[in-house]
């Protein structure tokens, strides 16, 4: 273990109800100097069209955080031992100006980018990967692996309004961010606005994986099939709660029946060991909908499984060849 990589403080010293609330007890820093990774909060949820909430989801998914230790118990791996891990706060928003909330959160992003460090943040709801994207993507496209319980990829909403959490990667491929072909949804379910809501996302040649293929082929071959597809290029990934069902994780904005168990959740992204993830995020914890914040801890448990599998990356990037 380096000496020089930050650690949580210990639950069998600190009581985990103590002291102050960061993520995963980790000490909070000023900047991202000198990380491999930045845990990162986006306390916004400008795009949200119906049940609003997702903007205290930073600092719930912070307290729940608490109760991960400090190594994985079916890998092995120890993040804070191979990889500099810090929480550098929350992004400075606007909560009542969408365009410039969206710009403060790119440039929140792009300074975290600029340091050297791979962000991995806590939203907000999932309009806000959209400047996230815009900060990791600047020089190049790239791919993504994307949990959720909808594609996203909408045009307009109440008019002209191009700017929802139902629109960010339809967006995202317009602005040269994402390649749609390097792109795998999975967990698609719900009652859609009409028949064809999804056929502009096909057509660009992102890879739908609805529910029910889920059910049908499980996790093992679904997350083989996105490994081949994203191969080993760059990719972002986005974990949407409510890809998880309701009845495990109810505080979310738009909940829908019939998604993963939080056990499904974590095997998937488990099998993400080993891509080249250059950005990841958990977004739509809402937590004046949870109960007992049990969609809290989904989220930051999810953090910490996507943390392990970066991490990991982290360590074999530095290791010699």
């Amino acid at each position: 273990m380096s000496s020089n990589f930050f650690q949580p403080i210990d639950a069998s010293a600190v009581p985990r109800f103590a002291g102050l609330s960061t993520f995963m007890r980790l000490p909070a820093v000023a900047s991202a100097e000198g990380l491999d990774i930045a845990l990162v909060g986006i306390p916004w949820d400008g795009g949200t069209t119906n049940r609003a909430g997702a903007r205290h989801g930073p600092r719930e998914i912070r307290n729940q955080s608490s109760l991960m230790r400090r190594a994985h118990h079916v890998s092995g791996t120890e993040p804070f031992s191979i990889a500099n891990v810090a929480d550098v706060g929350d992004l400075s928003v606007n909560p009542i100006n969408l365009l410039d909330g969206l710009k403060r959160i790119e440039d929140g992003i792009a300074a975290i980018v600029a340091a050297g460090a791979i962000p991995l943040a806590a939203g907000g709801d999932h309009l806000t990967t959209l400047p996230v994207l815009r900060a990791v993507a600047r020089k190049a496209p790239v791919g993504m692996i994307h949990f959720d319980a909808h594609s996203d990829t909408n045009d307009r909403y109440f008019g002209d309004n191009p700017y929802t959490h139902g629109t960010p990667f339809r967006r995202a491929i317009e602005e040269g961010l994402l390649d749609p072909k390097r792109i795998v949804q999975i967990g698609i379910r719900g009652s859609i606005y009409e028949p064809g809501e999804h056929d502009w996302a096909v057509a660009q040649g992102i890879r739908i994986i609805y529910m029910e293929e889920f059910v049908r082929r499980g996790a093992a071959s679904i997350m083989e099939e996105a490994r081949s597809i994203v191969g080993n290029t760059p990719i972002y990934v986005t974990f949407d709660i409510d890809c998880i069902d309701p009845s495990m994780a109810p505080g979310t904005g738009t909940p829908e029946l019939g998604g993963f168990t939080t056990r499904e959740a974590q095997e998937m992204v488990r099998l993400l060991d080993g891509l080249n993830i250059v950005g990841a995020d958990v977004v739509e914890v809402a937590p004046p909908f949870d109960f007992g914040g049990m969609t809290a801890l989904a989220g930051a448990t999810m953090m910490f499984e996507l943390l392990c599998v970066m991490a990991k990356s982290v360590q074999a990037a530095r290791a010699p060849d």
